[in-house]
């Protein structure tokens, strides 16, 4: 892992992704988006425990420790919330069934950086899973460092009907949701807002280059895949590897 750059202040409005479906090889490409109408302060990557201060490029997906309180424990380590992990968690162990590593924690590191785990503007995942209050980008409109997405749902998921906008925790847009969008929750719709849905589309979508991401090359070509610049590939490895060293410290074991 290669370390890169010296500490920055990152802001999550900065983070966020749209994904386009039918656009190129893979069929889909990243987009910047940008939170809409959300004031808060930048989020410091160094506020990821634990300590010394370091940048990654690239993270090993780490799997969840069979221990009913590991959960617990971990959540409270890494600061993410419990509904979130537990949905991060369930998303890595949906795809490892099938025989692709994503890691808890790449999921995780992906979250930290579209949502701060849903809870912007003072938001939180709820007992549910859904993000209250619903996370919903800017329009795409070609402005702001966006591409131009003209809408592609009527404005089923995010309320407008001239352009598309990212939504959810994990900010998906409508043709790509239309795509990959997996009903975890098993209440019959595939929810973008729901953090068990949406972890588990991420997961399947990182899945769907390399069938894993188990090597630093496929970790970085699906991540990439997710939003293709170097410096959001930074900030998920990052958070990722920090997370699963937060999980396997000593002060966090039984």
């Amino acid at each position: 892992m290669d370390p890169v750059g010296a500490k920055r202040t990152v802001g999550i409005a900065l983070g966020a992704v749209a994904l386009l479906g039918g656009v190129g090889a893979l069929g889909v490409i990243g987009v910047i988006a940008i939170i809409n109408s959300i004031s808060f302060d930048p989020i410091d990557i160094d506020d990821i425990a634990p300590e010394p201060e370091r940048q990654v490029s690239v993270a090993t997906p780490a799997a969840a420790e069979d221990d009913p309180e590991w959960l617990g424990r971990t959540a409270e380590a890494t600061g993410i919330p419990e509904r979130a992990l537990a949905a991060y968690v369930a998303a890595d162990a949906r795809v490892r069934a099938e025989g692709c590593e994503v890691g808890w924690n790449t999921l995780a590191g992906i979250g930290w950086v579209e949502s701060h785990h849903g809870t912007l503007q003072g938001g939180a995942i709820d007992a549910d899973g859904v993000a209250r209050p619903a996370i919903i980008g800017i329009p795409l409109d070609g402005t702001n460092d966006t591409m131009a997405i003209p809408d592609t749902d009527g404005g089923e998921l995010d309320g407008d009907t001239e352009w598309d906008r990212a939504v959810g925790p994990l900010q998906f847009i409508a043709e790509t949701w239309r795509i990959w969008g997996v009903d975890a929750s098993g209440d019959g719709t595939a929810d973008p807002h729901s953090i068990d849905d949406a972890a588990a589309t991420a997961a399947t979508y990182l899945c769907r280059i390399d069938g894993t991401l188990a090597t630093e090359e496929s970790w970085v070509r699906a991540v990439r895949s997710y939003n293709d610049m170097f410096d959001y590939q930074v900030r998920v490895a990052t958070a990722a590897e920090r997370y699963a060293e937060a999980a396997t410290a000593p002060e966090t074991q039984p």
